[in-house]
């Protein structure tokens, strides 16, 4: 396997895992975190460099990779005199596994294209556990070549990778992923009332339909906890709510009423004026088991 230079930008709980797959993997790893201490804690654990600005760890990278939190985040750790887009030399490549705008990836194709630097989108899917785990999936958007040259890299921490076409239909597959996941837990949570109503027990229930036309990672995986009212862990809802606006701003581009995606979007509103904003999206349950209460 080709040994490659790479930037890591951003070290929350899905940076951190993956920049250190990369450094188990071999490459030579620089890391960029907004809270120094983090950064330092990463290099203790998995050795490389650490920088004090985008800009100086971006410097000579093959490929810079960013995670951080939202549109503005990644603007403010590419463009400007620290930004990455300084310093990375021509023909490296920026990839962003941030979960955006479609349009924030065309507007960053753009900007790198007049950099002579190339550019993927590729947010992923698969939490916590699949950063740490190293089984990711990656949509990515962009051009083939450097898609295949960053796949290199991104093939440490992911079980799929895939070029859905131009950039920003990496983040177009992102919004579908997420929209999918709210209609499962929202199903989920009104399978979990019914269940639990009938007095059936859970577990052999998620055992015996797992593996069924009904199956899905978030029954394998969250159906037990949401009936043990167990949430504080996973993907919390402060950021799905901020991927569901992503969903719906996109969705009046092309004129559509995403009736579900609007509803489970207010249903997590309502839990964060409760205080519960991180806690994980299968939270859900709680809201909709009081807007059933009150029927």
């Amino acid at each position: 396997m080709n040994k490659l230079k790479i930037t890591f930008i951003g070290l929350g709980v899905m940076g951190y895992p993956m920049a250190g797959h990369l450094a188990k993997a071999g490459h030579s790893i620089t890391v960029y975190n907004r809270s120094s201490a983090k950064a330092k804690k990463w290099v203790d654990e998995f050795s490389g460099n650490m920088a004090t600005t985008p800009a100086q760890a971006a410097k000579n990278a093959d490929i810079v990779c960013v995670c951080v939190g939202n549109d503005d985040d990644v603007r403010s750790v590419i463009h400007g005199e620290t930004g990455v887009l300084s310093s990375m030399k021509q023909g490296s490549i920026l990839v962003d596994h941030t979960t955006t705008s479609a349009l924030l990836a065309e507007e960053l194709y753009s900007s790198c294209k007049n950099n002579n630097v190339h550019f993927v989108d590729a947010p992923v899917s698969g939490g916590q556990a699949g950063a740490e785990n190293g089984l990711l999936t990656i949509m990515c958007g962009g051009d083939q070549s450097p898609f295949d040259k960053a796949s290199i890299a991104m093939n440490c921490y992911a079980k799929q990778i895939q070029l859905m076409g131009v950039a920003g239909q990496g983040q177009r597959c992102k919004m579908v992923n997420q929209i999918c996941i709210a209609g499962v837990l929202q199903g989920l949570s009104e399978a979990l009332m019914l269940a639990e109503a009938s007095h059936l027990d859970i577990p052999q229930v998620v055992q015996t339909l797992q593996h069924g036309a009904a199956g899905s990672w978030q029954m394998a995986n969250r159906l037990e906890t949401m009936a043990k009212d167990e949430f504080d862990f996973g993907f919390a809802i402060d950021w799905m709510r901020k991927d569901l606006g992503i969903c719906l701003d996109e969705a009046k581009n092309h004129n559509l009423n995403l009736k579900m995606t609007n509803e489970v979007d207010q249903y997590y509103a309502n839990l964060q004026k409760q205080g519960l904003g991180r806690m994980d999206t299968s939270v859900l349950v709680k809201a909709i088991n009081t807007c059933n209460k009150t029927l």
